[in-house]
């Protein structure tokens, strides 16, 4: 059977969201899917809503970081956005770094990318592409969703929120459960009490 072709919609902050890209991308490693990473933002989505003190950084942060993210794709492409958001991904989530801009300077640097992606976290015209990115996000779900989304033949879904990442055989097994579903028209929702990180 030829890969299943998967958009993942990701904001690059989500600790929960770190954990689905890793089983994403082992699956894609196994040639059962190939994977597009598309861009979405926890700031949109929370625009207009009382942010608490504790994510506000972050959050400002994460504007420019998304910016990086979408130099890296004007750049290089799907692998480029793969790349780094591996690297920054890795520093946050792994070892507990904050994305400031020289953490995602050294993060583009490890990616092989050119220094005018660490210096894009500037360019305001980048929200623009974000933006876009992420609006596609929510209409594939036809509802505000969350990070990560999955879109599979045309039908997008939050999650899977997966607490660790599965790995080898676990991960295939779910990636076909989550084939399968997405293959039956009337599916909608499953869900259940989130895993500690």
């Amino acid at each position: 059977m030829s890969p299943t072709p998967v958009d993942v919609f990701f904001d690059p902050g989500c600790p929960f969201t770190w954990r689905t890209s890793r089983w994403i991308a082992e699956v894609a490693g196994a040639d059962v899917a190939t994977v597009t990473w598309r861009l979405m933002s926890l700031g949109i989505l929370n625009e207009g809503n009382e942010i608490p003190e504790q994510y506000r950084a972050m959050m400002a942060q994460g504007v420019r970081v998304l910016r990086a993210l979408a130099a890296a794709g004007a750049t290089g492409g799907n692998d480029a956005v793969a790349a780094l958001y591996t690297a920054l991904g890795t520093r946050q989530h792994e070892k507990g770094e904050f994305l400031s801009d020289d953490v995602v300077a050294d993060a583009v640097a490890e990616a092989g990318l050119p220094a005018s992606v660490a210096a894009a976290v500037d360019d305001e015209s980048l929200d623009a592409v974000v933006r876009t990115s992420h609006e596609e996000s929510q209409a594939a779900v036809g509802q505000e969703s969350g990070s990560p989304i999955l879109r599979l033949d045309g039908h997008g879904y939050f999650g899977p929120v997966v607490v660790p990442a599965p790995t080898g055989d676990e991960a295939l097994r779910l990636f076909e459960a989550v084939r399968l579903i997405a293959s039956v028209p009337a599916f909608s929702e499953l869900k259940t009490s989130r895993a500690a990180l």
